[in-house]
């Protein structure tokens, strides 16, 4: 159930580690936050979705576009006959976009409530692999502010994981 009480839709295909390998094969400067993010920091769990924050830079968003144009991105949850490219252009007006692809649903945040700065998210993110590529991942410090700050059910049960993973780590 989501939070509203209707029942949450799965994608026909979720395959994260394919999503992952296009984003980096095309040198996409991204940092993966969500429940991928979680998983990749030790937290077994389902999610139904890709969650990333990017570079808002014109080459980067350009670089983004071409990757989401190869994977027949569209809006999620939108009639087919809504036009929509998404394009460097398009992503630089966008905070949020919610899409399917072939590989399954891919979630944009640009500037997530909780995160820092793109930056900073970047330079505390760690390296982990992910589909044979190394890739950025929230920090648990920061998939911790974001999950604080959205504070949704699955968010509380993330947050209890993800601090006691952090305790576990520490010397």
């Amino acid at each position: 159930m989501l939070d509203g009480g209707t029942v949450a839709s799965w994608p026909e295909t979720f395959e994260p580690d394919a999503l992952v390998s296009r984003l980096a094969v095309a040198q996409v400067d991204f940092v993966v936050v969500g429940g991928v993010a979680v998983i990749a920091q030790g937290y077994v769990r389902l999610t139904r979705d890709l969650d990333i924050v990017y570079a808002r830079t014109q080459r980067n968003l350009d670089r983004l576009g071409d990757v989401l144009v190869a994977l027949h991105a569209r809006l999620r949850d939108v009639r087919e006959d809504v036009p929509f490219v998404p394009d460097g252009r398009m992503l630089r007006r966008t905070e949020i976009l919610t899409l399917a692809t072939e590989h399954g649903w891919l979630d944009l945040l640009a500037v997530p409530a909780g995160a820092p700065p793109y930056a900073d998210l970047r330079a505390g993110a760690d390296m982990i692999e992910i589909a044979d590529v190394t890739v950025a991942v929230a920090s648990i410090g920061d998939l911790l502010a974001m999950k604080r700050a959205a504070n949704r059910p699955r968010d509380i049960a993330d947050i209890e994981a993800l601090e006691a993973i952090a305790r576990l780590r520490r010397p």
